[in-house]
């Protein structure tokens, strides 16, 4: 079984991150970059959805980063693949690392379970921090995406999400943090159950569908 992300952390192993990306030289220019970063360890490359899947399958990893282009014929391949993935593997971490940017793919990346979304164009010490975020359990956005799923979530800026409680507070802070349900009923001396209730409470409240979804919605109302 797939070790979680928090578990992953506190044991100090080392990331296990898949390349996928249709362009070899990519690829190849991810490999020696991030190879040389002590911690990760890079388990794979696949070219194609195909490929992806059956590397998944194989080799365990704890990550996948992931281009959303992944031919000439269609855009929504890469959004596709990341949405059987995290169905299929729930414990393993898709960061997004593509060209495009716009608020439609950023928030459908999301929406399909992704836990990040980086440009290509980011310097090498970003990607590298958006790898370690997500290996934490969290987030992982740059500027320019993050501005993009915040115009996204609150197309009018009148918007208002309902009303949180004091506990659905408590229980966004650390969700905010990248905590797992089972960390969170931990922390506040909660069931997992309960504390999956708060959260579901509190992606309905937002209007959100996602977890990251939910921070940044929270950020922009003020509330974290």
């Amino acid at each position: 079984m797939t070790m979680t992300t928090d578990a992953l952390v506190e044991s100090g192993e080392e990331i296990r991150l898949l390349l996928v990306d249709d362009h070899a030289i990519v690829r190849q220019g991810l490999r020696s970059v991030l190879q040389r970063e002590e911690g990760i360890l890079i388990v794979g490359e696949a070219e194609d959805p195909a490929q992806a899947k059956a590397l998944v399958a194989e080799l365990a990893p704890h990550m996948v980063c992931l281009d959303l282009k992944l031919s000439t014929s269609s855009d929504g391949e890469g959004i596709a693949l990341c949405e059987e993935l995290t169905t299929l593997h729930p414990d393993i971490a898709v960061l997004v690392l593509t060209t495009f940017l716009d608020e439609r793919l950023v928030l459908r990346a999301i929406r399909a379970g992704a836990r990040g979304y980086v440009v290509k164009d980011v310097d090498t010490s970003a990607l590298v921090r958006a790898i370690r975020d997500v290996s934490r359990g969290g987030s992982a956005f740059d500027a320019r995406s993050a501005a993009a799923v915040v115009k996204g979530l609150h197309g009018s800026e009148d918007e208002q999400p309902k009303e949180l409680t004091a506990r659905e507070l408590e229980v966004l802070r650390l969700l905010a943090s990248g905590l797992s349900n089972s960390r969170i009923g931990q922390e506040l001396f909660i069931s997992d159950t309960t504390a999956k209730f708060h959260v579901g409470n509190i992606l309905r409240k937002l209007g959100v569908s996602r977890r990251a979804e939910a921070v940044y919605a929270a950020s922009k109302a003020g509330l974290l």
